[in-house]
């Protein structure tokens, strides 16, 4: 986008709205929208004003997005324990996921950028991309107030992201291996028994062994999958023989 001036102001009236378009929401005051595209590279070189950067609306836009998402997951997820919420909260706020969730606005198009921005690559750099998102969120926020910021932060949140990092909170081999480690001193180790199926529907067939002994199995449509059901099986085996001994254990010592 480029510099403000009476006579680019039809075409600049164009772009924010096709933003707006994309984002779903329309602002009552553009300014807030314009700010935000201002990186401090454009701010210095052609406004000569660092404070007109979207700095501030990126240090506001950050605090507006950890509320919108943690309570986003809070009444997603009632399950998950605080240390995994915690978790899963840092990674879809994350550099990377912000520039991806940017990437599919085309948000980079948009921007305000300096001249040694520009000539770097500067329109898909993760950095840049991940702060002028949060920065929209800033203005967002202040044009509308945290309910209309929480629609645009949800609306352009993946499901399928936020599926896949939960399903990572259910980690069961990095589980299965701090578990025998412990308890052993070696790692599991994993085995591929069978497959079956034809090639664009396969069924993997995969056994878990530690020191010899097997502590479970499990099938999946990957490899990876079938390993993650075989670790499930054997922390399930190791947890029913932990709660067995404890058993046996507290009735010895009632003798």
């Amino acid at each position: 986008m480029q510099n403000s001036s009476e006579s680019n102001a039809p075409k600049q009236h164009s772009i924010l709205a096709q933003l707006e378009e994309k984002l779903g929401y329309r602002f009552a005051s553009r300014e807030f929208l314009k700010k935000a595209l201002v990186h401090k590279s454009f701010a210095n070189e052609k406004l000569g004003d660092p404070a007109a950067s979207n700095e501030r609306l990126e240090f506001l836009g950050d605090a507006v997005l950890d509320v919108v998402v943690a309570k986003h997951l809070f009444a997603r997820y009632p399950d998950l324990p605080e240390g995994e919420l915690s978790r899963v909260r840092s990674e879809l706020v994350s550099a990377p996921a912000l520039a991806a969730m940017a990437r599919a606005l085309q948000l980079g198009e948009y921007l305000c950028l300096g001249r040694g921005e520009e000539h770097s690559g500067g329109r898909d750099k993760d950095n840049i991309l991940a702060d002028a998102i949060e920065a929209i969120f800033g203005a967002v926020f202040l044009d509308s107030g945290l309910d209309e910021a929480d629609k645009v932060i949800i609306a352009l949140l993946d499901d399928d992201a936020v599926a896949d990092v939960q399903r990572e909170s259910h980690d069961y081999k990095t589980r299965l291996q701090e578990e025998v480690q412990a308890r052993f001193g070696v790692g599991p180790e994993y085995v591929l028994c069978d497959q079956s199926g034809p090639d664009h529907d396969r069924i993997y067939l995969v056994q878990v062994h530690c020191d010899g002994l097997e502590l479970g199995s499990g099938r999946g449509k990957s490899k990876k999958a079938a390993q993650q059901k075989a670790a499930l099986a054997a922390l399930e085996k190791i947890g029913l023989e932990t709660e067995l001994d404890l058993e046996n254990n507290s009735k010895n010592d009632r003798k």
